[in-house]
């Protein structure tokens, strides 16, 4: 895989994956996340992912993993190829005319114009180089074919792709920027033929993708479809570029566009499911995610489709939920069907509930256990007196109630003014990196009213455990399911629980019930994956 970047999965992450698509996921757009995060010199910084939000109880998305670091097994969504056009086009214009119109999608397409048939073994030449992976003596050719024939699209995108080659080999952003502008010159010389402007524009849409330039690929995609109002791969590929900036107004009129014509369109459907359940019209969210899946087109077989479709017939009482989650564990895209989260390292232990003794963190439990007085105090000074009440849940985790949280670290870092109003609980953590160095966790308090019910969900990853410390737990009413083991919080003490495993939280008590939520690192992670496992 030398050369190659592999994009772990970014849109539907969790129940919290918020409204983005690309949340997760994961599931907030974040261009800067995504332009840190795909450029080829990623791995080489120190990576702020901008894709989490701030979320009570349950976090959510998502990065790029280095792929240097072959432990890091981390899914990943798509991972750059070439191009069918690249492979295809030796001999299409060879061919007899009735193969090429026999199906529309096996028609290779027509690159080359009249001129460009009598210089076509100059240009299969240079090709050939490029295949063969002699990707500077492949520049250099094509360079000098543009030198000799200026007005030649065809040599003019061949020298474009072997300097995108010759960007992922030298993984050189600035070689990649040189292609971009190769490709759009191809597109835009007269006489290039239709099939080649699609290709040209089709991969320059998907490298500014890469470079994270998503509205510049919007612009791309937006001229495609201008260009070829009936082709429908290309709407899709449109509704997917707004999705990606958080245009999900945009994506959803694309997307009834393409249902419009053609209604049985998988890719359309759970995307535009996707959108519905973004919007809350939970039940109207079903049955385009349910076609959509059981179409089996390409792109449906993502796991954040099965995730949301899962979620959705969950929220409507229907238990079929556990089937899809099951066909979502059979595709590879969960660990398992209680186990869902999205953004997993292979082969940590994976157990619902721990023991101190498990984590190896026994001295941070016994800190935690021992001040929780003083932890308790600080959380009810900062609370609205009136309200009683931090800020709310925002991830629409509720059936119904009221929950808010105070955030003191949050994938990492520290919220220094929330901590100058609790110092001494944010002392004790100091000396706990295991917690507050977790770039996939939070650390904040947590409080919950009578009458609240969270849905059944799961978090983004597997890479953290959560721990429970009890502030104020009414007697009666307040507990916790992780899986099928359902159990209830003690002042005083804490709960630990991985919160990849689906989980749900009851609060039917007469009072509000206040916990204190440390998020720490996986045990078995090793000290190099913590410091290059990107933040969630």
């Amino acid at each position: 895989m030398k050369g190659e970047l592999v994009k772990e999965a970014q849109p539907q992450q969790t129940i919290e994956e918020s409204k983005q698509y690309n949340d997760q996921p994961g599931f907030q757009e974040t261009q800067e996340a995504v332009r840190l995060q795909l450029q080829y010199n990623a791995e080489d910084e120190s990576v702020p992912e901008p894709e989490a939000d701030v979320e009570p109880e349950l976090e959510s998305v998502p990065e790029l993993e280095a792929e240097a670091v072959p432990e890091l097994k981390e899914e990943p969504v798509a991972v750059e190829k070439k191009t069918p056009q690249e492979e295809s086009e030796g001999n299409a214009e060879d061919q007899p005319e009735d193969m090429l119109t026999y199906k529309a999608k096996m028609k290779k397409p027509k690159l080359l114009n009249t001129f460009e048939k009598t210089i076509k073994t100059e240009i299969d030449a240079a090709e050939k180089l490029r295949k063969k992976g002699k990707v500077e003596e492949a520049v250099r050719a094509f360079d000098t074919l543009v030198q000799q024939y200026p007005q030649s699209p065809r040599c003019r995108y061949g020298k474009a792709l072997a300097e995108d080659d010759l960007a992922e080999k030298m993984r050189s952003n600035d070689m990649l920027q040189k292609a971009l502008s190769t490709y759009k010159e191809a597109s835009e010389l007269p006489n290039a033929t239709p099939d080649l402007i699609k290709a040209t524009l089709k991969k320059r849409a998907e490298r500014q993708q890469f470079l994270g330039r998503m509205r510049g690929a919007l612009a791309t995609l937006e001229k495609l479809v201008q260009i070829f109002p009936g082709d429908v791969a290309l709407k899709n590929d449109l509704g997917v570029a707004h999705l990606l900036i958080g245009d999900n107004k945009s994506a959803k009129r694309v997307y009834e566009e393409v249902l419009t014509i053609a209604p049985s369109d998988g890719f359309a459907k759970v995307h535009y499911g996707f959108i519905l359940k973004s919007e809350n019209k939970i039940a109207e969210s079903i049955p385009f995610l349910r076609d959509g899946l059981e179409s089996g087109d390409p792109g449906t077989d993502d796991g954040r489709f099965y995730f949301h479709l899962g979620d959705a017939l969950q929220r409507m009482g229907d238990d079929s939920a556990y089937k899809w989650y099951e066909i979502g564990h059979k595709r590879g895209h969960f660990a398992s069907v209680w186990q869902r989260s999205l953004y997993n390292v292979d082969g940590l232990k994976a157990q619902p509930w721990w023991t101190p003794k498990d984590t190896g963190y026994l001295d941070l439990v016994k800190t935690l256990e021992r001040n929780w007085r003083t932890i308790r105090d600080e959380a009810l000074s900062v609370m609205d007196k009136t309200t009683g009440l931090f800020v709310p849940e925002e991830e629409n985790l509720r059936e119904k109630g009221e929950w808010g949280q105070f955030t003191l670290w949050q994938q990492g870092k520290k919220a220094g003014e929330s901590c100058r109003s609790v110092p001494k609980t944010c002392g004790l953590l100091e000396r706990y990196p295991e917690a507050t160095g977790c770039k996939r966790g939070q650390i904040k308090f947590s409080v919950m009213q009578p009458g609240t019910h969270v849905w059944p969900h799961t978090g983004p990853t597997n890479c953290r455990l959560r721990m429970h410390l009890g502030l104020v737990i009414p007697k009666t009413g307040c507990t916790i399911r992780c899986t099928n083991n359902t159990r209830a919080w003690e002042e005083g003490k804490v709960l630990i629980f991985d919160d990849s495993f689906e989980h749900e939280v009851w609060q039917d008590a007469n009072s509000y019930r206040l916990i204190f939520i440390v998020d720490v690192w996986h045990p078995e992670l090793t000290q190099y994956q913590r410091q290059t496992l990107s933040p969630i």
